[in-house]
């Protein structure tokens, strides 16, 4: 250390490599884009500052001294990884690298979901993604602490903090036992299975997806015989494998198949349910407004293809 501040700064130690490198100083400079006298000040200083000779000049030829030899092996070390600092912080500030956060409910990993991330994949590829499933009042509380960047919600998720736009609108569609008469029935219609059990999901915090359904039941003039409660998809579909009622689900479901379950289509009101994606109003982070901006495009797609 100087009395004014380190001998050693980030141009001093440039410098310093590249004489050691080509043991030179006229060779050095050209390399450098600087006249030769005022890099061999510099040397001369950092020699100064820290104490100790880094070149023997004492010959026709210089040469590094076992401290300069020892300062090139750690300022190649420092040199090269405040480049690579330098290319990360750009690379993240640009929206080319770096961490993203998408939460998202269980529904939503089925249909459009797989393929969004797919195509964010391919267009990011160097940006993690941290992907979680949670409930629509997770998701919610989520978001507003800042624990996750992105949300993909069904339905749509309500606060002033944030900010949602749909992805993608769909049918909903039965799920049925395999083995019970509704599987093998040749038309369903909503209206006369008030007398089945029906699956419900989830059991908490309500209102819910599970309201959804019961205001879709009261609407076609019945309210269910029984309800079985899940806390979640997964769970319900699992009941519904084993013959414990039927389910109400997003059509997307159908492409996963499930053993012991068939999809049917009903006749009856079908209002349909929407997938949106959810962001904090504040949220400007470069990687959020990217899968955003390729969200939206994506859902112009779908909805132009008439998917």
């Amino acid at each position: 250390m100087t009395e004014g501040g380190t001998a050693m700064d980030f141009r001093r130690l440039s410098y310093f490599v590249a004489v050691a490198e080509e043991l030179h100083f006229g060779r050095a400079a050209t390399r450098l884009g600087i006249a030769q006298p005022p890099l061999s000040r510099q040397i001369a200083q950092l020699e100064a500052g820290l104490g100790v000779l880094l070149f023997d000049r004492s010959r026709s030829q210089i040469r590094r001294t076992r401290a300069g030899d020892a300062l090139l092996k750690h300022g190649r070390n420092i040199l090269d990884q405040v480049e690579r600092a330098e290319r990360e912080v750009r690379r993240i500030g640009e929206g080319a690298a770096g961490r993203l956060r998408i939460a998202f409910v269980g529904t939503a990993s089925h249909g459009v979901l797989p393929e969004l991330i797919r195509e964010f994949r391919n267009a990011y590829p160097d940006i993690e993604l941290a992907l979680s499933a949670m409930n629509n009042a997770e998701l919610k509380t989520a978001l507003i602490a800042r624990h996750i960047d992105v949300a993909i919600a069904r339905p749509a998720l309500e606060d002033e903090e944030i900010r949602c736009f749909p992805l993608h609108e769909e049918p909903l569609i039965l799920a049925v036992p395999v083995e019970s008469d509704l599987a093998r029935a040749e038309r369903l219609r909503l209206a006369d299975l008030k007398r089945e059990t029906f699956v419900l999901y989830p059991r908490r915090p309500r209102p819910s997806f599970a309201d959804n359904i019961l205001d879709l039941c009261k609407k076609e003039g019945f309210i269910p015989a029984k309800e079985v409660l899940a806390q979640d998809f997964q769970t319900a579909i699992s009941l519904v494998s084993v013959g414990v009622g039927l389910a109400l689900v997003p059509r997307s479901v159908s492409l996963s198949p499930r053993h012991g379950v068939v999809y049917r289509d009903y006749d009856g009101h079908n209002p349909g349910t929407t997938i949106s994606l959810a962001m904090r109003q504040d949220n400007q982070g470069v990687h959020s407004q990217n899968f955003a901006s390729l969200a939206k495009n994506f859902a112009r797609r779908l909805k132009k293809d008439g998917r």
